[in-house]
């Protein structure tokens, strides 16, 4: 993991959270600068790999993929001012299974992807509320239980990329609102054997497909 990118994340993320707690006009007049959100998101895997050899096999690019799946996400948004929102995506754990072109299923890890936006709303306290985002996103690998025949694998343990999106909020009255929002991340990380030689960087960069109901206070 390249420490540059590492400190320009953390300190881009603390700025972030630090204007949380900072005082922020209501979301609208009848609401609270608080939304929390529950969606279902359709995870898709870019699926992108360098070309490697490994066991005296040369692997043609793209040939390690990730399965895609239907994730639960639970977002908290806080409006910094009617126009201006931060917002924390989050959910459970995922496993996720690796398959190699040629040889099979190599195994599975874990990964918890925590996503920080910044998010600018075209039209507050209107009917129909369109946004777009831009923040970071901090994966955490881990549980990584890859083999090729009976050598072991490893990917690194952090992935922080940049994330966007594009979403919008449907008033149903009441401080409920119906969500469609599409997000993308980069998320990329190198596959060694355990112990040795890195062999390809996986370039997952996932699209992340959701749709869900929010609940403004």
């Amino acid at each position: 993991m390249n420490k540059s990118l590492l400190l320009k994340g953390t300190a881009v993320a603390a700025m972030l959270f630090a204007s949380l707690a900072s005082p922020a006009s209501a979301a609208t007049s009848t609401t609270g600068p608080w939304t929390a959100r529950v969606r279902a998101t359709y995870l898709q895997m870019a699926d992108k790999s360098d070309a490697f050899s490994a066991l005296g096999i040369n692997f043609a690019k793209d040939s390690v993929t990730v399965n895609s799946k239907w994730i639960p996400e639970f977002d908290f948004s806080y409006a910094l001012t009617p126009n201006i929102s931060a917002e924390l995506v989050l959910t459970i754990p995922q496993s996720q299974e690796v398959t190699l072109a040629g040889v099979g299923k190599l195994g599975k890890f874990k990964h918890l992807p925590p996503t920080l936006m910044g998010q600018y709303r075209f039209s507050p306290g209107e009917k129909i509320q369109p946004y777009v985002g831009v923040g970071l996103n901090f994966t955490l690998i881990y549980d990584t239980d890859l083999k090729v025949t009976t050598v072991p694998l490893g990917l690194e343990n952090l992935s922080i990329g940049l994330a966007a999106q594009a979403g919008c909020d449907i008033d149903l009255g009441s401080g409920m609102y119906l969500n469609f929002d599409v997000k993308r991340a980069a998320l990329r990380s190198d596959v060694s054997v355990k112990g040795g030689p890195k062999l390809t960087t996986a370039k997952l960069d996932p699209w992340l497909y959701s749709i869900g109901l929010g609940w403004r206070f």
